[in-house]
């Protein structure tokens, strides 16, 4: 991403029981762990959902159905230092292939290659403060949208 430019980026949060699907990052400059939902960027001349079709079959190998856009979300961070912009386009929907919701843990893809790992964390973690989920401004957004 280019510094001063805002990044359109489309996520999905994936639902089991009383959990959610989020991959572990971590800020070297905060020395903090955070989660937030699988998706990425919105290319040029593509549509939100589009991107998070590509997105989540680029970096998991998954196809997606019961697609639902839930809102946006607008998202200024700072990530190892810089200073981030965001438009996050979220989305739920449920995975074609079952076996993803068996798995506690797995491993995706970015697009430079460098793996991830996504899990099934509890949504009680990030609502009692245990773990700090991003975008900021998600957890909000989730409960209105029940």
């Amino acid at each position: 991403m280019k510094k001063g430019q805002i990044r359109a980026i489309a996520i999905c949060v994936f639902r089991k029981d009383e959990s959610f699907l989020v991959c572990e990052g971590f800020d070297e400059v905060k020395q903090e762990y955070y989660y937030r939902p699988i998706g990425g960027g919105i290319e040029y001349g593509e549509t939100s959902l589009n991107a998070l079709k590509r997105e989540v079959l680029e970096e998991i190998g998954a196809s997606i159905t019961n697609i639902n856009f839930l809102g946006a979300v607008e998202n200024i961070f700072t990530y190892n230092g810089d200073l981030g912009h965001e438009i996050v386009f979220v989305y739920d929907a449920e995975f074609v292939e079952k076996s993803f919701y068996e798995k506690s843990s797995f491993v995706g893809y970015e697009d430079n290659g460098a793996p991830f790992t996504l899990y099934w964390k509890p949504i009680s973690d990030f609502t009692k403060n245990q773990l700090r989920l991003v975008p900021e401004g998600l957890l909000t957004l989730l409960k209105n949208a029940q």
